[in-house]
């Protein structure tokens, strides 16, 4: 099936500007991650709309790169790359920790403590295997590829201009909460959230405008 630049931007103007409202909800009134909390029904809620938002930002960023490939350039098809993977990293590390966390929760009690300390940017005590490996790449992906994609979409002037360079501020950014108190966790996510919001406002508004029709000739009487 083959998809019409207009149907791209539409898909990529929905699932981003999904993405981003689901990204700032899940911020709201998000309880500390402890061990306690691991379990919760809340808990399976958030990481199941954490997979999705996932899930959405990767279909968003394939659609608009896909759709503006020629304007943007190798720059964009880097960032691109580098920012879906950051993503599809943080799917596996949503996923893990919804679904496989709470089952070990009571037998292996500080296997998820370590787990839970190096999600919010400590550091574990113990081994946590490929799962460090994951948050790795998701950290890089996030903060590279969003650094990347969002000056290319800023210079190819595709979407708006101000959630383009907001992206790549607010990805960046995130550098310094490796040396800021957990709490600053919630509040640095929010301008992410905003400027996926905003891509995703500007992709399905741009895709949706109606086409300029062509110079009608009007014959003039001789």
């Amino acid at each position: 099936m083959t998809l019409s630049n207009r149907r791209l931007g539409q898909i990529a103007g929905a699932c981003l500007g999904a993405a981003g409202a689901i990204f700032i909800g899940i911020q709201i009134n998000h309880p500390p991650l402890t061990l306690e909390f691991v379990g919760t029904a809340e808990f399976l809620v958030r990481q199941t709309l954490k997979a999705v938002m996932t899930v959405l930002v990767l279909v968003g960023v394939a659609a608009l790169y896909t759709r503006h490939a020629g304007r943007l350039g190798v720059l964009g098809l880097v960032g691109s790359l580098l920012f879906s993977a950051g993503y599809l990293a943080m799917f596996g590390v949503e996923i893990i920790a919804g679904y496989v966390l709470p089952a070990i929760v009571r037998t292996s009690p500080g296997y998820v403590q370590d787990v839970l300390s190096a999600a919010v940017g400590g550091t574990p005590t113990g081994d946590i295997g490929n799962i460090q490996v994951l948050l790795t790449l998701s950290g890089i992906g996030y903060m590279v590829g969003g650094l990347v994609f969002g000056i290319a979409l800023f210079r190819a002037s595709v979407v708006a201009r101000w959630a383009s360079a907001l992206l790549a501020v607010a990805t960046i950014s995130t550098l310094a909460l490796a040396v800021l108190p957990e709490a600053f966790n919630r509040p640095f996510a929010i301008p992410t959230g905003i400027a996926l919001t905003g891509l995703g406002w500007s992709a399905w508004r741009r895709a949706s405008a109606p086409a300029e029709g062509r110079p009608v000739r009007v014959a003039q009487a001789v």
